[in-house]
């Protein structure tokens, strides 16, 4: 019974492993359609998210079932506690990559970003791919030591967003108020995922260690 029971767990990391990769995939075809206007990758971020929400939902029934049937303690109960938080973080991840996704359609057939902005458009978005990528690897194997590095991917995240404004206010921007609105959205975008994928790692450090780590900004 027991057996069938540590089973259960290790099939709840690896849906979480599962979702984690198919957030990445949103970011990565949103990115795709905000680049280069792709319909065909925009409706399928868009379309994609409610396969996200629904992984949720099946994550959370299936822990809420053994939090209810099996009285876990100690670290199995930080497993569990800790998948109820990391899945509403990975959920609100893919529901950015939509919102991504729909600023891309909006601006259709034209490319919703400058030419000017688009390589830090580019690199925010290479950034979150590593970081949803580290995120899934420490899930995956509880490195804690790697969810310490993402802190340094999230600081460059946010360096790339203060460029993002200073393009913005700056007394060349030439392209109005709409497209600026477009720009400062998309920025906030990425950084939240970013910063998602900086929590699912502090939530698999607290399920190691059994302590919250303390913000490092």
């Amino acid at each position: 019974m027991r057996d069938q029971y540590y089973d259960q767990l290790d099939s709840i990391v690896d849906d979480l492993v599962a979702m984690t990769s198919a957030v990445q995939t949103a970011v990565h075809e949103a990115t795709d359609a905000l680049l280069n206007a792709d319909s065909a990758a925009a409706e399928s971020v868009i379309t994609g998210d409610k396969q996200i929400d629904i992984s949720r939902e099946v994550i959370e029934n299936r822990t809420l079932q053994l939090l209810a049937t099996q009285q876990p303690v100690a670290g199995d109960l930080r497993q569990l506690v800790a998948t109820l938080r990391m899945v509403g973080d990975l959920e609100r991840m893919g529901d950015l990559s939509a919102h991504i996704a729909k600023i891309a359609r909006r601006r259709m057939p034209d490319i919703a970003v400058p030419d000017e902005l688009k390589p830090t458009i580019a690199e925010m978005a290479s950034v979150a791919d590593r970081m949803i990528a580290a995120a899934a690897k420490i899930v995956a194997e509880r490195d804690i030591a790697a969810a310490t590095d993402l802190e340094a991917e999230d600081d460059e995240m946010d360096t790339l967003r203060r460029m993002l404004f200073r393009t913005l206010l700056s007394e060349s921007w030439a392209h109005g108020v709409e497209p600026a609105i477009d720009i400062a959205l998309l920025g906030r975008y990425y950084e939240r995922i970013g910063d998602h994928a900086v929590s699912v790692a502090r939530r698999v450090v607290y399920l190691v260690t059994g302590e919250v780590p303390a913000p490092v900004h």
